[in-house]
Parts: structure tokens; C-alpha cells; sequence
């Protein structure tokens, strides 16, 4: 895939998916919740799974972090499922997200050029 099939924003060396499982969701905070989402900025897809309770997401991880994601599921009334597993994907997924972000704002270094304030002559 290519920069050119995904959302306005989102780079395909920053993309990344997501899957969790959600508690609290039901018919009248779905869409609402959904659509908000879908709305930020960095968003490539949000699809809720109903028979297994769980969201994914594609996102840029250089624009938008999880913590970002899971303010909006708390708006509206749910919230990350209490479970081992789902905490450990969760903040082993913070962590990438953070280290992407620290990466695509990264400025790289050269030894090739000469210091800032040096006069050359």
C-alpha cells in the first residue's frame, strides 16, 4: 500500500492496528463513540466488533496515541476491559506508539558537519 490509500495525514511507515476488547458498549453509545473517533485526526479505520466486544483501529501513531483514543471511549460511557491480557497488549502498544512518535520527531545527527557557531575558514 501507498501513502495515496489511506485517510489524509496517515503514512504507511507510521500506521499501525489495534485490538482491544471493550467493556460498556451498547446500542446507544456505539455509533457516537465510533464516529468521534473517527473524526481525529490520524485516524485511518475504526471498525467494533460486537460478537467479541472488541475495537480496531488503524491509526498514525505519529499524530495520535492510544491514551488520546481511549479519553474518547471513556466519554462516552466505556471503557478498556478489565483483563490481564487486554492490559498488557494496552501498554505494550503505548509504549510503540511513543517510540514511533520519538522517532518521526527525531532530527538525525551528522559528524560530517561542523558544530553550530563554528566559523570555517
Amino acid at each position: 500500500m501507498s501513502d495515496f490509500e489511506h485517510r489524509p495525514g496517515v503514512k504507511e511507515a507510521t500506521l499501525v492496528v489495534r485490538n482491544l476488547r471493550l467493556t460498556g458498549v451498547d446500542n446507544q453509545n456505539l455509533e457516537a463513540l465510533k464516529t468521534e473517533i473517527d473524526k481525529l485526526f490520524g485516524i485511518d479505520e475504526v471498525i467494533y466488533n460486537d460478537k467479541s466486544g472488541s475495537i480496531y483501529l488503524t491509526y498514525d501513531a505519529s499524530h495520535i496515541n492510544l491514551e488520546g483514543i481511549e479519553a474518547v471511549i471513556r466519554k462516552h460511557g466505556a471503557n478498556i476491559h478489565n483483563d490481564w491480557w487486554t492490559h498488557v497488549k494496552e501498554s505494550y502498544y503505548q509504549f510503540v506508539d511513543q517510540n514511533i512518535k520519538d522517532n518521526a520527531n527525531h532530527q538525525p545527527h551528522s559528524c560530517h558537519k561542523p558544530p553550530p557557531g563554528s566559523k570555517i575558514s
